[in-house]
């Protein structure tokens, strides 16, 4: 029982500022005033650099807001991004939420219905395009008219009709201070959609204090070790989980920025790493897998010697990719784990104490599991019988919680993934070590994932049971080259005809992104089953583990 409880005043209350909000102003402020000549360096389209500071990256997000004030965005509004990683999305980062209103950060790769029921459902009032990516605007803007359309110009031609230029908005209002600005660090700073990987793409709302509290927590050693002595590279996407929230991290410490805009080849991701001497870099393996391969055809010639930690997530480091970068090219690997509902940060493999550092089974077994939680990160699993023991052997769904983890999704429709007791259930079947370290076994939804990408085996088994010569259809994960995993489609027909795999890419192309559709189709008589009559997916992924195995067919479009 608390002093006050009982009746009497607490004689602690007031020793701290503890009702001090922890918001994304502060970071502004700080990075504006203790970091206020630390680079932001962004490639631009024409494949030339942009630089500038942070005290001018401040300076420009105060008048951004003013501008998106003279639009009517006013506390609370949507703003939605379709951005790429570049100076003007650092901006809206900033001056989105220092207004307080909220940023929405929209995946372009997603389908169009998708795209139009996130940004519906959000109740955005302004979208802001990249001049590049309008295509993508354009096929759903009809069904979206109370959107205003703000382009950030590449310079390859006019203002599209119906949008405003991004520099003309800076100019249109009066700039907004960006100072204490926001009351309640509870509030919402931005959000971000999943996949839609078992349904619709779902909402993660992510308040001011959980951005902050998640940008301390990137400064930990025993996490991502960010600091002022930094230069940071964001290969994720800004549109992908907030960048993996190091944009934040790296304006609170004081790091410099590099952003890398459209250019994802390992030719022009080395090349900036080089110039710029990035020394934090963070990806999904896909990107990993080509840097190796451009490094090993040309030993020698990108100099990356500042580049002590390339940060992967989003999937599964190959123990091939680890290998070949640390002991042909002295880079070293981090790898992390983390979903749209924790921020995404939620564990870090580091090798614990007591453990040989030095390459060796030991040490990469711990390199290559997903690592221990974060700090403030707690973990647990659950199998048939209740929480499973940490033993490093017995199965169950992990479930997480702390204070940048999801409680519920926007909307309220929370599809069961919220225990009772507050606890996210991720989906993922891992076995935790007595030290806490987790290693994922399975998926729980039987989930492709492709560059570090999810696709559903689920829709793609739906839509392909709706072909009139499609009976069955198991959709499952199979080895690829490039991107780790792609789906292949297991078919039993209905009657003789079999369609060819370029008819089934059509039939299914109007549904979804070019790049969820399978890689090969294959027809069987009968698709195993378990006793409960479910697919056998375990044994389809047996029999067909290697048909990509020589296939690099691109289908991302990066």
């Amino acid at each position: 029982m608390t002093v006050e409880a009982m009746g009497r005043p607490s004689p602690f209350r007031g020793l701290m500022m503890d009702d001090v909000p922890l918001t994304i102003n502060w970071v502004m402020r700080r990075a504006a005033t203790i970091f206020a000549d630390r680079p932001v360096v962004t490639r631009t389209p024409d494949g030339g650099r942009h630089r500038y500071t942070y005290r001018a990256l401040a300076e420009r997000a105060g008048r951004l807001a003013g501008g998106l004030a003279a639009l009517g965005v006013g506390p609370g509004d949507r703003v939605a991004t379709l951005a790429m990683n570049h100076y003007q999305h650092l901006e809206m980062y900033f001056a989105v939420p220092g207004m307080g209103a909220v940023l929405h950060t929209v995946n372009p790769r997603l389908h169009p219905d998708d795209l139009v029921h996130i940004m519906r459902e959000a109740g955005d009032r302004v979208v802001v395009v990249d001049q590049r990516l309008w295509p993508v605007w354009e096929k759903i803007r009809e069904r979206l008219p109370a959107l205003a359309a703000v382009v950030v110009e590449d310079g390859t031609g006019p203002v599209p009709a119906g949008s405003l230029g991004y520099e003309a908005v800076l100019a249109r209002g009066e700039p907004v201070p960006l100072a204490d600005g926001v009351a309640d660090d509870r509030q919402a700073a931005a959000m971000c959609y999943t996949s839609g990987t078992t349904g619709r793409p779902k909402g993660v709302v992510y308040s001011h204090r959980s951005l902050v509290l998640h940008a301390l927590a990137e400064a930990a050693v025993d996490s991502i070790g960010l600091s002022e002595r930094d230069t940071v590279l964001p290969v994720v996407p800004m549109f992908h989980v907030m960048a993996w929230g190091l944009p934040y991290g790296a304006a609170l410490h004081g790091a410099g920025l590099v952003l890398p805009g459209h250019d994802l080849t390992p030719v022009g991701l080395l090349t900036l790493l080089e110039e710029t001497r990035t020394t934090l870099t963070a990806g999904v393996p896909t990107i990993w897998l080509g840097i190796l391969a451009e490094l090993d055809a040309h030993p020698g010639r990108y100099d990356v010697s500042r580049l002590h930690t390339m940060l992967v997530g989003g999937a599964a480091v190959p123990p091939s990719v680890l290998a070949g970068l640390r002991d042909r090219h002295g880079l070293t690997v981090l790898h992390a784990w983390g979903m749209t509902e924790t921020t995404p940060l939620g564990s870090v493999a580091h090798v614990p104490a007591g453990v040989d550092p030095r390459p060796g089974p030991e040490g990469d077994a711990y390199r290559l599991s997903q690592g221990r939680p974060a700090a403030l990160v707690e973990i647990r699993a659950r199998g048939a019988g209740g929480l499973v023991p940490w033993d490093g052997s017995t199965p169950g769904e992990l479930e997480v919680r702390g204070p940048w983890v999801a409680a519920h999704y926007y909307g309220g429709d929370d599809d069961g993934k919220f225990t009772d007791d507050g606890w996210f259930r991720t989906g993922d079947v891992v076995t935790i070590d007595a030290r806490g370290y987790l290693v994922i076994r399975d998926r729980a939804k039987d989930l492709v994932k492709s560059g570090g990408e999810w696709i559903s085996s689920v829709a793609l088994e739906n839509a392909l049971m709706g072909h009139p010569s499609v009976a069955e259809a198991a959709v499952i994960a199979v080895a690829h080259p490039r991107w780790q995993e792609r789906p292949l489609a297991v078919l039993v027909g209905r009657g003789s005809d079999r369609p060819s795999d370029l008819e089934l890419a059509r039939f299914l192309a109007p549904q979804f992104p070019d790049w969820w559709l399978p890689d090969g189709y294959r027809w069987v008589d009968a698709i195993p089953r378990t006793a409960t009559g479910k697919f056998l997916k375990t044994a389809l992924r047996e029999q067909f583990h290697d048909a990509l195995e020589d296939r690099g067919r691109d289908r991302r479009g990066e």
